[in-house]
């Protein structure tokens, strides 16, 4: 495994990508396809850690399902039923924000199980109280291992449903692995959400992904969610998980920065991800994008910084902050708390990676601005263990100043061909 990765300076970008499957998408399909009746193909799986530590879980409680194609295609024959097994067992799910929290529900539903469920160093770190307060509120039995509000914990079952109250402030995935646990559960369900809503897009997919599985769930303006409890889910089939809108941002961004026209290909209009809202930041700061059902397109423009509320594409808004080091004048990223609770505290380690490269920078409790660097320094940045940091600062590059990426590997989270594919449309 690399150490550290330095790119040369890159001087122009164009070309083809097309993108692996959708990270959100992925887990949130493999959960559904393995609860569901019937056997479900899906294609254009994403084939990374994330997706590994679901497929190891899935495994442990006896979903059986076959890998082809690369790992690319997956066939699940679903178990019309939430996950169960009669023993006890440990889970490990590194640090799978996803995995931890969908599973942590599911677990949730049958009162067989006695899961000691945990994670890595950071994902210990990371919010889970919400959750679990919420999960507790319907009937479940999960109990801290070691320090309250955080992993490991102990899951027993017992969740029922019912009306419970979930605080929506911090992870949309709390709210997600709710509406997913719960058409199993045997009562009927009222999820009333407490404070704002963050990244409503993800809680959007998610309904529409339960919706190809025959299951529907009303909601009154994202307040509050009525869901039919003893329901089962219905495989599609067959599903195609679209290209990810997230790992779109690094080539678009590089096409606005430095293109030549960059297409990626997998993904366009009628995508369910809520980072294609990307497009539109891109756009405003001045870049060239086209796009059609299966592609988007982007080339080169005048770019400008802008002043945006990103709440809503947490991930793509770190992009943000990079085009936005080779745009006239400053920008301003509000609302981007939540940037603090994901797999490193993005606020503080974007703040100091951008600063090292020459920008200043001020950043708050939920807020980022950023003046572009009045010429680029060399510089060794610190990835945190944090996929979208490699992947971010790896189009520094694209300044005439070549960057040192320590840990390039944390990649593999989701993206584990990155650099390669990076490599192939630069020049």
């Amino acid at each position: 495994m690399k150490k550290t990765l330095t790119l040369n300076p890159i001087s122009f970008v164009n070309g083809k990508v097309n993108l692996p499957g959708s990270k959100s998408i992925s887990n949130r399909i493999l959960l559904l396809s393995s609860i569901s009746h019937g056997v479900t193909n899906i294609r254009n799986l994403l084939y990374s850690d994330d997706t590994k530590y679901m497929l190891n879980a899935l495994k442990i409680f006896g979903i059986n399902f076959t890998l082809s194609k690369n790992n690319t295609v997956c066939e699940i024959q679903g178990k019309s039923s939430s996950l169960s097994l009669n023993q006890k067992t440990s889970l490990f799910l590194g640090n799978a924000g996803t995995a931890v929290r969908f599973l942590t529900a599911m677990l949730s539903l049958s009162g067989n199980n006695n899961v000691l469920l945990t994670g890595d160093s950071r994902m210990k770190q990371r919010p889970i109280q919400h959750l679990i307060d919420a999960l507790r509120q319907g009937g479940a039995n999960i109990q801290y291992f070691e320090e309250n509000n955080y992993l490991p914990i102990y899951i027993k079952g017992g969740f029922r449903g019912g009306e419970i109250i979930v605080d929506g402030s911090i992870s949309s995935q709390f709210l997600t692995a709710l509406l997913i646990a719960s058409p199993l559960a045997i009562l009927d369900s009222k999820i009333i959400i407490k404070g704002n809503l963050v990244s409503k897009p993800y809680i959007n997919m998610t309904l529409e992904l339960i919706k190809k599985f025959k299951v529907n769930i009303i909601h009154d303006s994202y307040k509050c969610f009525y869901i039919q409890g003893r329901q089962k889910y219905q495989s599609p089939g067959n599903y195609l998980i679209e290209g990810d809108a997230s790992s779109a941002s690094y080539f678009l961004a590089a096409a606005a920065i430095k293109g030549g026209t960059v297409c990626v290909t997998g993904i366009g209009s009628n995508s369910i991800q809520g980072d294609v809202k990307f497009l539109k930041v891109l756009k405003k700061m001045g870049a060239c994008v086209t796009m059609g059902k299966n592609f988007i397109c982007c080339r080169k423009g005048v770019l400008n910084g802008i002043d945006l509320d990103m709440n809503h594409i947490p991930d793509a808004a770190m992009t943000i902050a990079i085009v936005a080091l080779f745009s006239k004048g400053d920008t301003i990223i509000r609302n981007i708390y939540n940037w603090k609770v994901k797999e490193t505290d993005r606020l503080l380690a974007m703040s100091t990676e951008l600063k090292k490269i020459g920008a200043s920078v001020k950043s708050g409790n939920d807020y980022i601005y950023i003046s572009p660097p009045k010429k680029f320094h060399c510089a060794k940045i610190d990835t945190y263990n944090d996929h979208r940091i490699a992947m971010c600062f790896s189009l520094i590059a694209l300044s005439n100043t070549r960057v040192t990426l320590l840990n390039p590997n944390c990649v593999n989270k989701t993206f584990p061909n990155y650099f390669n594919i990076l490599k192939s449309i630069s020049f």
